[in-house]
């Protein structure tokens, strides 16, 4: 134990050498400006070392359990097991895994934020969101690494046989792949920003690993999770347990339904960051992704909560999601002061999947997707088309209703689907998981959300459209600001768009986005005085169908890109041009489209293989199980999510 505490202290003295050398805080007295391009390597190898000394401390932990020459791993796991029922190799990773999701979730909310409001990071270390991200996604890792090593002998029918007599869950190996998966995006993330510049919005290749890899651990953790089932059920088969427990075993059994509950809650949470953009106002992609990751995210999470938990599962996700999202939300906007995240409901979503299990059942899970994907398609977009007008900061016109709908519609069946695909995984039904019929419904939901991603990335700016500007001053010297007033040119361009506003930005303060209202045809005013002056970067933004433009109203000079001031003139005359071409200022122009293109490719293969070992992973236990019910002569009927069975 003299050697843990010594290697833990040396840990925590890390740690607090990053936070000490950390650069000053944005804009603050005596900062560097910040760079436009990768980190610092001074902070690049202390980020690195710190990174290797903890990875190296859990191997050696995890090695010393499995020689036999440590216990305290094996009794932090035992205390985890005494409290929750679960098999150790269970307990103690899902602790570590629940609090590291949390702070890796309050992390990256932050860091949107502070990016929203404060621009470009003046190094990583100086950013203190990025610990919160950073030791997360570590815990993720961590969490599926003692999984790995904590069991003595094997402790499921689907565990994978390392080496010798060490047999790793399967759950424990996909948690750590999701974690090394997400880990991976800070490295390649320097890579990126030296290679193509820096990103400050959220959808960011190697920023969608972070984000990619955190929420796939929820299904990771769902394997896990039936493990630890299916190993409590081979310790009551071989010693079987007194007749009065039975109380106590019902209440353990309810108490794993909730955990499997929460954990898709959990699972909708995770789905819900890829809505990042939309949900502080920043978007840099077509409109119609919101309602299509709002339904795949709800047919997703919502229809495998319904189908492992049973009635009012669906609610009992989605009050876990309010009550995280509003604790985020509270504490991001309200405790630290930053622009503030908001969030779709998805009440009227869970009402679709409960009214739709009621009425064709869940013994076939797929036409339950059909049918709550449909609903969800259309009553829950109905519902956040809605909910976009009471108080996301862009709401959904009208004029782009018949589209929501279909988007709404493609998102929420392929989610579904896939929401049936993992159910069925974790209810150990080959039949619906494993069968090819079921897996060719999975590919192709997802070659169409992937299709439908691909049209809707795709957009234009107008060609030979431009906006004469006059601004009428309300506040002069360093807090200028004035009226805008613009005469678009052609005036038939703007005609129903899905936003035309000021957006003000990176100030040091919140996010202003500034309405433009038609006062005549072709003139447009701002409904109230914009930012001209100091750090905010003032734009005129444009979406309407497949074009996405802007115009910079005034921009600061930058010599770390470098790129000149363009000052907010009296009156000006500047044309439309793509709209990340300003939001983006300061990615790099000159980079050869083949290294974007091979860059993008490496993501998406990586991507790809993760989402594949997550799939095979719930193939393989549900296959497993029913091959070990095969070789002990028992019935092989799959198990329902009954009120006794479906968390046992």
């Amino acid at each position: 134990m003299a050697t843990l505490r010594r290697a833990t202290a040396a840990a925590a003295s890390a740690l607090a050498a990053c936070l000490a050398l950390a650069a000053p805080a944005w804009g603050g007295p005596g900062s560097a400006a910040p760079s436009a391009g990768g980190a610092a390597l001074d902070q690049v190898a202390i980020a690195t070392s710190a990174g290797l000394l903890v990875t190296g401390l859990l191997l050696w932990l995890g090695l010393r359990h499995r020689s036999g020459r440590s216990r305290a791993l094996e009794r932090a796991a035992e205390f985890a097991s005494r409290l929750t029922g679960m098999p150790g190799f269970v307990a103690l990773p899902a602790a570590i895994s629940t609090i590291s999701l949390q702070a890796a979730a309050l992390g990256l909310y932050w860091d949107i934020s502070l990016h929203i409001d404060n621009g470009r990071d003046p190094g990583p270390l100086a950013n203190p969101s990025h610990y919160f991200i950073l030791l997360g996604l570590l815990g993720v890792f961590a969490a599926g690494w003692l999984a790995m090593v904590l069991p003595k002998g094997r402790p499921s029918p689907a565990a994978v046989r390392l080496a010798g007599d060490w047999w790793a869950p399967l759950g424990g190996i996909l948690l750590a792949a999701c974690g090394s998966f997400a880990l991976l995006g800070f490295p390649l993330d320097d890579i990126s920003h030296r290679l193509f510049g820096q990103d400050v919005t959220l959808w960011g290749p190697t920023h969608l690993m972070m984000l990619g890899g955190a929420a796939m651990s929820l299904v990771a953790m769902l394997v896990l999770f039936t493990e630890g089932r299916l190993a409590l059920r081979s310790a009551s088969a071989a010693e079987p347990p007194p007749v009065r427990a039975g109380r106590v075993r019902l209440t353990a059994e309810r108490l794993r339904r909730i955990r499997l509950i929460f954990t898709s809650g959990g699972l909708l949470i995770g789905l819900s960051i890829f809505q990042g953009e939309f949900d502080f106002g920043v978007p840099q992609f077509n409109q119609l992704f919101q309602p299509a990751l709002i339904a795949l995210a709800a047919g997703w999470a919502l229809l495998c909560a319904r189908l492992i938990g049973g009635r009012g599962a669906s609610f009992a996700a989605v009050g876990l999601y309010l009550l995280v999202r509003g604790a985020l939300s509270a504490i991001v906007g309200g405790v630290f002061g930053e622009t503030l995240p908001h969030f779709p409901l998805y009440l009227a979503e869970a009402a679709a999947v409960e009214l739709a299990a009621l009425a064709v059942g869940t013994r076939r899970p797929y036409r339950l997707a059909l049918v709550a994907g449909l609903s969800i398609g259309t009553v829950g977009t109905v519902a956040e088309y809605g909910w976009s007008h009471v108080w996301m900061p862009l709401p959904w016109p009208a004029a782009v209703f018949p589209e929501v709908l279909v988007v709404g519609v493609v998102g929420g069946v392929a989610g579904a689907i896939v929401g049936a695909f993992t159910a069925s995984g974790v209810r150990l039904d080959p039949r619906n998981v494993a069968a090819p019929r079921p897996l060719a419904l999975v590919v192709a939901a997802a070659l169409a959300v992937g299709g439908l991603f691909a049209y809707l990335g795709s957009t234009t700016a107008p060609r030979n459209a431009r906006v004469l500007g006059t601004i009428e001053q309300t506040t002069a010297g360093p807090t200028r600001e004035g009226y805008l007033t613009v005469r678009v040119v052609p005036a038939s361009l703007v005609k129903d768009p899905n936003w035309f506003n000021v957006t003000s930005w990176q100030g040091r303060t919140h996010l202003r986005l500034t309405r433009l209202v038609q006062v005549a045809p072709g003139i447009w005013r701002s409904e109230r005085p914009v930012p001209l002056s100091g750090h905010w970067k003032s734009m005129i933004r444009f979406h309407q169908g497949r074009t996405l433009a802007a115009v910079p109203v005034y921009l600061p000079a930058d010599r770390a890109i470098p790129a000149p001031e363009v000052p907010a003139s009296g009156r000006f005359d500047r044309a439309f041009v793509p709209d990340r071409q300003v939001l983006q200022r300061e990615r790099k122009r000159d980079v050869p489209g083949w290294l974007w293109g091979t860059a993008g490719a490496i993501v998406l293969m990586l991507s790809s293989l993760l989402l594949a070992a997550l799939a095979g992973g719930l193939v393989r236990l549900s296959r497993a199980e029913l091959q070990r019910v095969q070789k002990s002569g028992a019935s092989a009927k799959p198990v329902t999510p009954t009120a006794t069975t479906v968390s046992r």
